[in-house]
């Protein structure tokens, strides 16, 4: 039984130091209309969004009055003429706090009905594939290294010294 304790230790330890290992994907959540005023009335939402990037994997966060106020996913056409009929997807969830996943490139329109669209409440967004990563510095000729290959070294040697340790307290503890 102690062994396989220990397994499941070293087995997690060597995991974990896998996902550190892994570089990250920053993903962006968005409060649509800005942290203080949420999804409301008497909000230019198309001036919002004017000037951000949606990429892929980012996140809608929509913050509003749960009583009077919804979320509805919809197409151009309904978007344009405020139409609730036919609603794609309805993302209210009761709890005035709705969180929308951009996760298909493609133009994504956002509506409020009750009457609310009529006034401005509504959101187009574009989502789009995230640029690609900055190419590598090329290599200094006197130093035989990037800064882009230091860092790299960087996140490789602290995940890979707490593997070590942790396997090495395993085979302590086994003898």
């Amino acid at each position: 039984m102690e062994r396989s304790k220990v397994m499941t230790m070293t087995m997690a330890a060597l995991g974990l130091a896998l996902v550190l290992m892994v570089q990250q994907a920053d993903a962006t959540r968005f409060i649509v209309g800005g942290g203080g005023i949420g999804w409301t009335t008497n909000v230019n939402y198309t001036v919002w969004a004017k000037g951000k990037h949606f990429y892929n994997g980012d996140w809608l966060f929509f913050v509003y009055d749960r009583n009077q106020m919804d979320v509805l996913e919809v197409n151009k056409t309904d978007y344009e003429s405020c139409n609730t009929d036919h609603p794609l997807h309805n993302w209210t969830t009761g709890a005035g706090r709705d969180v929308v996943p951009l996760n298909v490139t493609r133009h994504y329109y956002f509506i409020s009905g009750k009457g609310f669209c009529y006034g401005g409440m509504k959101l187009a967004v574009r989502v789009e594939n995230p640029p690609p990563p900055p190419k590598a510095a090329p290599l200094d000729e006197k130093s035989g290294s990037s800064p882009s290959t230091i860092v790299y070294r960087g996140q490789l040697v602290i995940p890979a010294a707490l593997a070590i340790a942790a396997v090495w307290d395993a085979f302590v503890r086994i003898w």
